[in-house]
């Protein structure tokens, strides 16, 4: 008998019905294994047929299949039909009984079919989880101990602008800014060394990321730690959060600011005005408050429209705020009331003059889409400390300064002290 010589443990399966196709098909999967021969007295049977897929020798003899096997001393005959003479024959041709039959042949078949009911149930499991991650919005990024990236989703191919095979490979680093870089290393350093790192879970942690393009965004990141065949992985979940940053900016924006002329509204200039005689106090300085009332808007209001209306209070806005300095603040708090907070204004007369400059600027003529017009404004003006110490005083002391400006002809300013000149009882 001559000894062939092959990769595997060679196998003869006797029988090609579910149990011998099954069989096979595992066979075939494992290296340890090399299928020589299979037989059914069907040759349609399905192993059979796979035998032949497969380039593998299929007899519809029994006898004959043992015998071609001969060569083959190691040889392990598989028993999957009901006849019970192939031991006895198996037993002729290798001289031993190396052939498993009858209820191991059964139970080893349920084994097989178990294996394959697992399998499919772990390959169908395999395929929906890479269906999440392959078709989820957010980007799903996994790194080794060395911050390696290991896998890259394709939304976060969209996120960051690579492709898997530009990042493969790559330290994570190259994703984030300069001062999340180092903060990144420090946080592996953390989960790695330290207790804590036995259950890292990082949700929702917003940092600066870095696109391939070299544009930065926001970002927010949960971090979990896993650990697979002993090794340490790191699975990020990446969300670009710009368009809800911007959100965020402008609701802020909308709650300090008017809608209208994009000047501060109340709220932010009773802030401003807190700060600024903080500030003052700490500092050894004025602080003047004016308070401004158009003068002839109800007039345009009423025979342009409100369209033209609105339309004068953004030019008038633009040209305000002009004839201030960066450090003060110009709100508007009403229709057409506005207020000042003039930092450090010097003397009274300092806050005279850009009294001044508003009502000069004011008076010069609107073109309100074709249509001019004019105006003018009454302002009244309050210092700090001389007239008082808290904001809402000094607020209410420039408003009665302002109605004394109107009750002396408009266009003009007055200082609360001129009220009480105006009126000794108050």
């Amino acid at each position: 008998m001559t000894t062939q010589r092959i990769q595997g443990h060679p196998v003869l399966i006797i029988g090609g019905g579910r149990g011998g196709n099954a069989l096979l098909e595992m066979f075939l999967e494992d290296n340890l294994v090399k299928v020589i021969a299979i037989a059914d007295i069907n040759a349609d049977a399905p192993g059979m047929r796979l035998a032949k897929e497969n380039g593998i020798a299929a007899y519809t003899d029994p006898a004959e299949a043992i015998r071609a096997c001969r060569d083959y001393p190691d040889c392990i005959v598989y028993n999957l039909s009901h006849d019970d003479s192939i031991a006895a024959q198996v037993m002729q041709v290798f001289g031993d009984k190396r052939v498993a039959s009858g209820p191991e042949v059964k139970l080893f078949w349920q084994m097989v079919m178990n294996l394959k009911q697992t399998k499919g149930e772990l390959e169908k499991s395999q395929g929906q989880l890479q269906a999440v991650i392959q078709n989820v919005m957010d980007g799903i990024i996994t790194i080794n101990e060395s911050g390696e990236i290991q896998g890259f989703n394709p939304a976060a191919e969209q996120i960051f602008g690579y492709s898997q095979q530009d990042i493969l490979g790559k330290n994570v680093k190259v994703l984030l800014s300069a001062q999340d870089q180092t903060e990144h290393d420090a946080y592996i350093h953390q989960y790695l060394h330290s207790e804590q790192g036995k259950a890292l879970c990082i949700r929702g942690r917003e940092m600066l990321a870095i696109r391939k393009n070299g544009e930065p965004f926001p970002m927010e990141l949960s971090l979990s730690k896993m650990v697979l065949g002993g090794q340490n992985y790191f699975v990020g979940i990446a969300r670009d959060i710009t368009e809800r940053k911007l959100a965020e900016q402008k609701i802020a924006h909308l709650a300090h600011y008017d809608f209208l002329t994009d000047l501060p509204n109340r709220a932010l200039f009773l802030n401003s005005l807190e700060l600024s005689l903080s500030l003052a106090k700490r500092n050894n300085y004025k602080v003047a408050v004016f308070f401004l009332d158009l003068d002839g808007f109800k007039k345009i209001n009423d025979t342009l429209g409100h369209d033209a209306g609105d339309l004068l209070l953004q030019e008038v806005a633009k040209r305000l705020k002009k004839t201030i300095r960066a450090s003060d603040t110009v709100a508007r708090v009403g229709g057409d009331e506005f207020t000042f907070v003039l930092n450090n204004p010097g003397s009274e007369e300092g806050s005279a003059l850009v009294a001044g400059k508003i009502i000069a600027t004011l008076s010069e003529l609107f073109d309100l889409n074709g249509k001019i017009c004019h105006i003018g404004g009454s302002i009244g003006i309050s210092l700090f400390p001389d007239d008082a110490q808290s904001l809402e005083q000094l607020v209410a002391q420039a408003d009665g300064a302002m109605y004394l400006a109107k009750q002396s002809g408009k266009n003009t300013y007055k200082f609360h002290r001129e009220v009480s000149d105006a009126h000794p009882g108050k």
